[in-house]
């Protein structure tokens, strides 16, 4: 089982696994000019045969939080820790970056669970909803969970502010 940062020459392969987890309704579509774009944020699973069996995309919302998303296994290996593995090799990633918070919008809440996040609101995320959620197709029957995982567990971390216009937006002004 090899785990590694996505290549150039993985965007196609990214792309299928992408759009057939998309056609079935687990994930959002990608563009190959969206998983160019974000390449160097994107993990691949590489099976012995040496195809691309996985993926899972790392996205910034602010610098101390970044989504799990468009986690995709190739049905061929499903069940034998693809997933689990992928997750954590972008948890080790996003702890290397120093990312305090990564969140995801998942039907598969107990996989999430297994690997430390926890059930959250998805009214922490308004960046998430104004992003994908205000335009995806099935927004008004969602049964996706939101899930948290703060990996600097030892640090209590407050949300911080989405942008200056959010702050702006308030009544008080703000502090500093």
């Amino acid at each position: 089982m090899t785990i590694r940062p996505a290549t150039h020459d993985d965007i196609h392969d990214i792309l299928c696994l992408v759009s057939d987890h998309a056609r079935r309704g687990d994930v959002l579509p990608r563009t190959a000019l969206s998983i160019r774009d974000t390449l160097d944020d994107w993990l691949v699973g590489v099976h012995e045969d040496g195809g691309i069996v996985a993926c899972v995309n790392l996205l910034y919302y602010t610098p101390f939080l970044a989504e799990v998303r468009s986690l995709a296994v190739h049905d061929r290996v499903k069940g034998n820790g693809w997933g689990s593995r992928l997750v954590q090799a972008l948890i080790a990633e996003a702890e290397r970056r120093q990312v305090p918070m990564l969140f995801a919008l998942t039907r598969a809440v107990r996989f999430f669970e297994k690997l430390g996040f926890a059930v959250t609101d998805i009214a922490q995320f308004p960046q998430k909803v104004r992003r994908d959620c205000d335009f995806c197709p099935i927004q008004d029957h969602c049964d996706e969970t939101a899930v948290i995982l703060n990996t600097y567990p030892q640090i209590e971390i407050e949300p911080m502010p989405i942008s200056l216009n959010e702050m702006v937006k308030t009544d008080t002004p703000p502090e500093g």
